[in-house]
This record gives structure tokens, C-alpha cells and sequence, in this order.
């Protein structure tokens, strides 16, 4: 089979269709009818409500009519953020079921429906309470948190209703199975949690009781709400992530009461639970930089995603990849990396680019003799690297911009070589594996024909529109917004032409795709929360600066360590948020540059991903191709090899982060590809056609790690090392299998 592309058969070409279609998760729910149509609306309403709040469009002052009860843009932020948290926990309870769902003709047990009635009625009171706070401080009332009476008010007749519909309702929904078409009323419970923690923090935030946070004056039902809307999120996050992020928030906010008994740097001071949580819903916490990404970029970059999708954009970058490098030797490996560059740059997450484009090109791998381990592992570094591909570079990105204060722009010009870097490495490394397979490349019948879709290249004009914008300086949101347009407008050029009905879809499912990110973003705040209210980031800082004085690269290796440990099963984008509380600053104060910093624990974040022992894109992967997910994982690890060098890299020689003059830059970009190319050589024991014996491959890796130290005397002896190499294995051609012979050792 290895001298073979495909069996003798008639062939067909093949067509990517529908791979940038969402994956219909285990439990979301299928809604049909009057039903469906209401959560149409619903999240089309929730994704239009974002594009116009970010571009400060006003209903009233575009036609001068005064509709009641719209919001006025711009908003306040810490509003805007508020709404845009309850407003995707509303979205996500309706849509995903808290357990399982019951098999076809299995009925409900009566005591949930009773029960749920019960607990939306407590749920609706603490929402008419928190609505008569609003009347009594439009009447004149000094909200505060000493006078007796709105204490009681607040504890006895918002609080414990709140808590007690908010506790009963998430843990009964575990236990409540019902039809997959059908909602449970228990979830309609938490919606309305959801609203009534969004309605008191709005209306006592709008008072001077918003100075009061953290403090013994902030009045107990803020930290109480706090407590029910921090209960929301886990939950949504556990429904739409899973345990592993929830898993962690627990441990963070354990540390918060028992880091007084801790010993050494994990010491911290006592903080009473009515403080902590008056305080974490606030920009110190879950209305922090993660929410301020997600309510602002990355909403905006979903509802770009949905256009595109609409438009069909992502079928086309898969067929222009197979038409590219399908017939290149071990094709549909090639097309993985080109496809899964492609969606990255309209998709972020590592595990949807594996579901997107693996689910076409994994089959496809072992049809040609790929592995089920490798055609896995392949596709899972690839797509975890779309989160690295500029523009976009999913989440993470504008989480850096938020945090760092970096424009967006330069951040997505220092990730251009970076990302270069690991794509050559990874199709090196693909190459060098079907050369030592014996592979070739597919059959042109079976193609998409190169030609034809050259003619459809202005299917790539949002995304020039996109990287046009950005360095011409617009601001992100205008860039983003201009591309959406530009999306709707090339459909005109395709059969997928965008009408109202076909815009309203987009923007419906913008809504749904944004609800694991905000979730997740969301439960990430709470981490920030913990650490910066701990302190505990400023103690890991002061530990890297002891390990400095031994070593800086020790130091570097220790936080390379922590940023993949607290990125194992998270989602990029909340292991990035933690990390660059946890690793950044102290990278900062040993004298590395900000910039250099962030990218160096981004990287990390991204590729724990495809690191052993949890590794999310790999268990993607292997639930596809049917490999074993840990062996899958660490051949992704293997493939992937080159992110784990590259943030050294750039540590070394900031001409990789663009940071220099040209000839630096360019001599800099040249030497590492160089380098990530002897690096593969070495780690698949393939160079100058043909297999290497076990020394040459040490050699070869000897001779990339001075290639990646980015000196100049370095580099010079990196290449003298290959050449020596080269001249090696052309001239003596030592056995592949050779191995040092010891005797006499008893």
C-alpha cells in the first residue's frame, strides 16, 4: 500500500462541504417549531445586540423614533459586560441540557416539574426584589451596606430566594433527563438567576456602592449575587467545557479561604467570603480582561465566523487546500496543515479546527497509509497552530492586547515568523514521515480541479479586507465590522448569495458559537480574580526571580512547566488568562520584554493542547480516527515539536518577534526555518533521501539547537555542523540501524 496512492477503483473527486459547520455537541438540545424559531431569535437578537453596542449604533438617533426599554449606546461598561454575561448563561441554559438525554417515549419525573415551579417562583421574587431596590433608589434611597433594614432586605428577600433557586435548580438539573427537543423548566430557573444577578449588580453598581467592593461597606447582597452568578457560570462552563476548567475555578476558589494555612509561597492572608465575592464580580474578576475580550473582539470575530460561514468560505479554503498540496507526497496530511492554517485564521479553537477539517482529511490520511495514531496526531497540531496564524490567532490574542496594553496590530505582526515557523515544521515533518512510508501523492482525478477555484479567489477578499484594515489603523472592531460586511457582499459572487434570511441565520449562529467562549472566559475571570486578590501571581514572580539568580533558562524552563500544567484540559484561551497572571509578570521583572513575555506563555497555553497527559485537540483527533487517545497525544507532541522551541527562540533573538532591523529579521526568519528544518530531520531520522543512524539524528538536533540560539557565531556553527553531516550521510551512508556493540561489561 505504501507505493500506492489508492486502490484501483473509479475515483471521484472530493469536495469539501460543510466543514465549517458547528458540531452538534452530545448535550444541545434540537428545538423544532414555535420553539425553534424562539431561539432563532433569541440568538440572533444576543449577537446583533453586540455589533451594534460595539459600533455605537443608536435605533433612536438614526430615526429619530424612541422605542422604550432599548439600551443606549455605548454603554456603560461594566453594563454592557454584565448583559453580556447573563445574556450568553440565558442562551446556554435553554440550549444545553445539564445531563444526558432520556431515550425516545421516557417521560420526565413529575417532583422536577414541581420542583422547578417552586424554584422559578423563589427565582422571579429575587428578581422583583432587585427591581424594588431600583424604585427605592429612583425614590432618594442612600444605598449602603450598614442600614439594618436593606440589610435584611437584601439577605432575607433577594438573597436566600436567589441561592436557594439557584443551588436547587443547578443540582436537580443534573438528575432531570428529558427529549432532546424538549426544554426543562429547571433551566428556565437558572435563566431567571441569571437575570436577577445581571439586574441587582447593575442597579447597585449604578450607586456610589460600586467604590465599596472589596471593602466591609459593600453591601452584603452584591457579594451574595456574586456567589449565585459565579454558581451560574461553573455550571454553564461545565456543560458547554466539561470538568476540567470548573475542576480548576474549585481549587482556585478553595485557595481563597485555606491559603492561610498553607506554608511558604502558597501563603495567604485571610479573606472573609463577603469580601472576596463583592469583589470578583468586578473588572478585578469575572468582568475583568477575559469578559472585556469576549463582550468586545472575540464576539465580533464569531459573528465574522458566521458570516463566512454562511458564505461558505470555509469549504472553499479546504478545496483550494487540496487542490494545492493534494497531490504533493502524503497529500492529505499536506492539506491538513493548509487547510487547518486556513479555518485558523477564522476559527480559534484547536478542537473545532480538528473537528472541522479533521472529519474530511483524518479518512482521508489512512486511506493513503497514514496510521489512525499519526493521521490523528497530524491533524491535531495543525489545527491547534490555527490559533497561532495571524490575523485572527483566536482568543488568546486579544486577551495580550487587553492585558498588555500592545495594539492588536503589532501583536499579529510578531506572530507572522513564529507561525511560519511551526507550519514548516509540522509539513517537514509530515513530508519526512510519508518519505520513510513510501507515500505518494493522491490522484489529480480525485482533486478539486486548481484552476477553478483560482477563479473564486475573491472569496479571500474579507480577509485582505481584514488585514488591510488593521494595518491601515483602524481600530479592531472597525476592521472586524468591515470585513463582516465585505463577507456578505462577495456571497453576491457565489451561489450561497446573503439575503435577510440568510444574514439573520449569521447572526443566529454567531449567537450559538459564542456561548462556550463566553462561558469559558467568564470562569477564567473567576481564576484572575483569585490571583490577583491572593496575591499568589506576585509570589510565583518573586519565586522565578530566585530561580534567575541560578539560572535564567532554568527560569524559563520552570515557566514554560507551570503554563503548560495550567493549560492541560483548558481551553486556550482561559490558560492564557491565567498564565499571564501566574508566569507573564515574572517573566517581566527577570528584564524580558513584555511583548516576549505574553508569547512566550501564549505559546505555551496553545500547545497544552496537544501535550500529554491531557491533550484536547488529540483526544479530538483520536475520537475520529479511532487510534488510542495518550498514543495519539504524544505523536501530536511529536509533530508539534517545534512550539515547544520556538518560544525560546524568540527569547533569544527578538528579530523572530520582528523586533530589529530587516536584514536582522530576515536573517533571523531564514536561520530558524533552517533550523525547525534540521530539527524534523532529526526527530523522523530522515535527511539527504534516505534514513539516518541514531548519532546522525543526535547530530542533526545538536545542530538545530544552534541554528534556534540565534547567534551569530552560533548559526555558523550550526550550519557547519550540517554540512559535516551531509557530506556524512552522502558520502558513507552509515546503516540506519546501526547501535554501539558493548562486551566484556560483566
Amino acid at each position: 500500500m505504501s507505493d500506492t496512492t489508492l486502490d484501483d477503483e473509479v475515483v471521484k473527486p472530493i469536495r469539501a462541504e460543510g466543514v465549517d459547520e458547528e458540531p452538534v455537541e452530545s448535550n444541545r438540545r434540537l428545538f423544532q417549531g414555535k420553539l425553534g424559531i424562539f431561539m432563532a431569535a433569541y440568538a440572533g437578537i444576543y449577537a446583533l445586540f453586540h455589533m451594534l453596542a460595539l459600533n455605537g449604533v443608536s435605533i433612536s438617533n438614526l430615526t429619530g423614533v424612541n422605542i422604550p426599554f432599548l439600551p443606549n449606546f455605548p454603554m456603560e461598561t461594566w453594563n454592557f459586560r454584565i448583559i453580556h454575561v447573563a445574556g450568553a448563561l440565558g442562551l446556554g441554559f435553554l440550549l444545553f441540557s445539564g445531563r444526558n438525554f432520556a431515550d425516545d417515549g421516557q417521560k420526565p419525573a413529575p417532583m422536577f416539574n414541581i420542583a422547578a415551579i417552586g424554584l422559578g417562583l423563589l427565582a422571579l421574587f429575587s428578581f422583583g426584589t432587585a427591581l424594588s431596590f431600583a424604585v427605592e433608589i429612583s425614590n432618594g434611597a442612600m444605598w449602603n451596606g450598614i442600614d439594618p433594614t436593606i440589610k435584611f432586605n437584601e439577605i432575607w428577600l433577594y438573597g436566600v430566594p436567589l441561592l436557594v433557586a439557584t443551588i436547587g435548580a443547578i443540582v436537580l438539573s443534573w438528575f432531570d433527563s428529558r427529549q432532546r427537543g424538549s426544554i426543562s423548566g429547571l433551566d428556565v430557573t437558572l435563566l431567571i438567576c441569571g437575570v436577577s444577578v445581571a439586574a441587582y449588580l447593575i442597579i447597585i453598581f449604578s450607586t456610589q456602592m460600586r467604590n465599596s467592593t472589596g471593602t466591609p461597606f459593600a453591601p452584603i447582597g452584591m457579594s451574595i449575587a456574586a456567589v449565585a452568578g459565579t454558581a451560574l457560570i461553573l455550571e454553564m462552563t461545565r456543560r458547554v467545557a466539561g470538568l476540567a476548567l470548573v475542576i480548576i475555578s474549585a481549587v482556585f476558589l478553595a485557595y481563597v479561604f485555606t491559603g492561610q494555612y498553607l506554608p511558604g509561597v502558597l501563603n495567604s492572608p485571610a479573606i472573609s467570603w463577603q469580601r472576596f465575592f463583592s469583589q470578583v464580580y468586578t473588572d478585578a474578576g469575572i468582568l475583568g480582561p477575559t469578559t472585556a475580550v469576549s463582550s468586545t473582539y472575540i464576539i465580533l470575530f464569531i459573528i465574522f465566523a458566521g458570516f463566512l460561514q454562511a458564505s461558505k468560505v470555509g469549504d472553499y479554503f479546504v478545496n483550494f487546500a487540496f487542490a494545492a498540496a493534494g497531490r504533493s507526497r502524503g497529500g492529505p496530511a499536506k492539506v491538513a496543515i493548509f487547510a487547518s492554517g486556513l479555518m485558523g485564521m477564522i476559527n480559534g479553537t484547536s478542537a473545532g479546527n480538528v473537528v472541522a477539517t479533521g472529519s474530511l482529511t483524518i479518512p482521508l490520511m489512512k486511506r493513503v497509509g497514514y496510521s489512525s495514531k499519526v493521521a490523528g496526531a497530524v491533524e491535531a497540531a495543525a489545527s491547534t497552530g490555527g490559533q497561532i496564524m495571524p490575523p485572527i490567532m483566536g482568543a488568546g490574542a486579544f486577551i495580550m492586547a487587553e492585558v498588555t496594553g500592545i495594539a492588536y496590530q503589532d501583536i499579529a505582526i510578531a506572530a507572522i515568523i513564529p507561525a511560519i515557523l511551526y507550519y514548516v515544521s509540522i509539513y517537514f515533518m509530515v513530508d519526512f514521515e510519508a518519505a520513510k512510508l513510501g507515500m505518494k501523492g493522491m490522484k489529480k482525478e480525485e482533486l478539486p480541479i486548481f484552476g477553478e477555484l483560482i477563479k473564486q479567489i475573491y472569496l479571500f477578499i474579507p480577509i485582505i479586507i481584514l488585514i488591510v484594515a488593521l494595518f491601515m489603523g483602524y481600530s479592531v472592531i472597525r476592521a472586524g465590522t468591515l470585513a463582516t460586511a465585505a463577507a456578505a457582499m462577495v456571497s453576491w459572487l457565489t451561489p450561497y448569495r446573503m439575503g435577510i434570511k440568510s444574514i439573520a441565520k449569521a447572526f443566529e449562529l454567531s449567537g450559538l458559537m459564542s456561548i462556550q467562549i463566553i462561558a469559558v472566559c467568564a470562569c477564567a475571570g473567576i481564576i484572575v480574580g483569585v490571583i490577583s486578590l491572593t496575591g499568589v501571581g506576585a509570589r510565583f514572580s518573586n519565586l522565578l526571580l530566585g530561580l534567575a539568580e541560578t539560572s535564567q533558562l532554568l527560569a524559563m524552563f520552570f515557566a514554560m512547566c507551570i503554563a503548560i500544567v495550567l493549560g492541560m484540559g483548558m481551553p486556550t484561551t482561559a490558560a492564557y488568562a491565567v498564565a499571564a497572571s501566574v508566569v507573564a509578570p515574572g517573566l517581566v521583572q527577570l528584564g524580558i520584554p513584555l511583548l516576549t513575555a505574553h508569547f512566550f506563555v501564549f505559546y505555551f497555553a496553545v500547545v497544552s493542547a496537544i501535550t500529554p497527559p491531557v491533550a484536547l485537540a488529540s483526544y479530538a483527533a483520536a475520537g475520529i480516527s479511532g487510534a488510542n487517545p495518550m498514543e495519539t497525544s504524544v505523536a501530536s507532541f511529536k509533530f508539534g515539536i517545534s512550539a515547544f522551541i520556538v518560544p525560546f527562540m524568540f527569547f533569544y533573538n527578538g528579530a523572530i518577534l520582528m523586533d530589529g532591523t530587516w536584514p536582522e529579521i530576515i536573517r533571523a526568519a531564514i536561520t530558524a526555518i533552517f533550523g525547525v528544518f534540521l530539527l524534523s530531520a532529526g526527530v523522523q531520522g530522515w535527511f539527504v533521501g534516505g534514513r539516518v543512524a541514531w548519532f546522525m539524528r543526535l547530530g542533526l538536533i545538536l545542530a538545530a539547537l544552534c541554528m534556534i540560539a540565534g547567534g551569530l557565531i552560533s548559526d555558523l556553527v550550526g550550519i557547519g555542523a550540517a554540512v559535516g553531516l551531509y557530506f556524512i550521510q552522502r558520502t558513507f551512508k552509515p546503516d540506519a540501524d546501526a547501535q554501539i556493540s558493548v562486551s566484556g561489561s560483566d
